[in-house]
């Protein structure tokens, strides 16, 4: 077997089946999947059954420790060469595997990841997070854009490595932000990662704003935990959302007491995430809800990464002890 796909699964029922519908259809057919049911109190294994004439797949139930703690249960349990990671949310394009498979045989790596987009039946909520989760306007294109103000880091919703890494660096630690530890653990054991571009998912992601603040809220928070793990990650793309939220928070101020023209800068930064979406999607009901979402993009992620700077690095905190426990398992 040459891949194994791994995928933890917490109650998710209806993604999964639409998970293996798209693996089911793939061109290339050498790899199995591992579902690693992780205490769901709805499981899925009617929707893994559904399946199991049209992809070779290994189901599992496990109690409910953590996403990171079942994919290393499924790595003990795959059979392939290489691992792949998808979030449970993923529909996987049908030569996903083709095109992955044809860019190792060219250009051999030892990590590996590729981007994510909106699939058409995505809804109109899901294309404006997608555009602002992608977008070099409010990421700084790190998730895999064609411009990136930082090299590029394999994350969990598509994500692959050989099992020498695996062998060699060890599985996934349960904390936030686990596949960047993870990539950067396999860069600092001297692995090769590559980007494969042509290698894309379509990724769901949050269906609606509330639950997508709370996500890049903690994304913010976990960039503070990788940095005292690893004092020399920071990049400046990293402090731009709270610059940002300083910086929109200073302006709105000052447009409210002193002048009306401080409301410029933030009109022309709306303004251009309006037209670069509008030419991304195609869609003017998609680009305004854009609006939004980059505000919650940037106001999520650095309130996040402020309240964990000031608690952590400022009032000399550091992780607590439940956060050390979590860094020790899967070592």
């Amino acid at each position: 077997m040459k891949y194994s796909v791994i995928i933890p699964v917490y109650n998710r029922l209806d993604e999964v089946e639409d998970l293996l519908a798209s693996l089911s259809r793939q061109t290339f057919k050498d790899f199995e999947v591992v579902i690693v049911e992780d205490g769901s109190t709805a499981p899925c294994k009617d929707a893994v059954d559904r399946y199991a004439d049209k992809v070779t797949v290994k189901y599992f139930m496990k109690p409910n420790e953590g996403r990171s703690i079942a994919r290393n249960y499924g790595l003990e349990r795959a059979a392939g060469d290489y691992f792949i990671f998808f979030d449970s949310d993923c529909v996987i394009p049908e030569q996903y595997f083709e095109k992955l498979d044809k860019a190792l045989e060219k250009h051999p790596v030892d990590c590996f990841g590729g981007p994510d987009a909106a699939h058409e039946s995505f809804s109109d909520t899901q294309k404006a997070i997608n555009y602002s989760m992608t977008s070099f306007l409010t990421t700084g294109g790190i998730r895999g854009g064609k411009v990136s103000l930082e090299k590029f880091t394999p994350r969990t919703f598509n994500m692959g490595f050989s099992r020498k890494v695996y062998d060699n660096v060890g599985g996934f630690r349960e904390m936030f932000s686990e596949d960047i530890d993870m990539s950067t653990r396999i860069k600092n054991a001297g692995y090769s990662i590559a980007l494969i571009r042509e290698a894309y998912v379509y990724h769901k992601r949050r269906i609606d704003f509330k639950k997508f603040f709370r996500q890049v809220h903690v994304f913010g928070m976990s960039r503070i935990t990788l940095k005292l793990l690893y004092p020399g990650s920071m990049k400046l793309v990293h402090w731009l959302p709270a610059i940002a939220v300083v910086g929109g928070v200073t302006l709105i101020a000052l447009a409210l007491t002193v002048s009306p023209w401080f409301w410029l800068p933030l009109a022309l930064y709306l303004i251009a995430v309006w037209v670069t979406a509008l030419l991304s999607t195609r869609s003017a009901k998609i680009a305004t809800l854009a609006i939004p979402a980059a505000i919650i993009q940037l106001g999520g992620y650095g309130t996040g990464f402020i309240k964990a700077y000031v608690s952590k690095i400022i009032l000399g905190k550091g992780r607590d002890i439940n956060e050390e426990i979590m860094i020790r398992k899967g070592k």
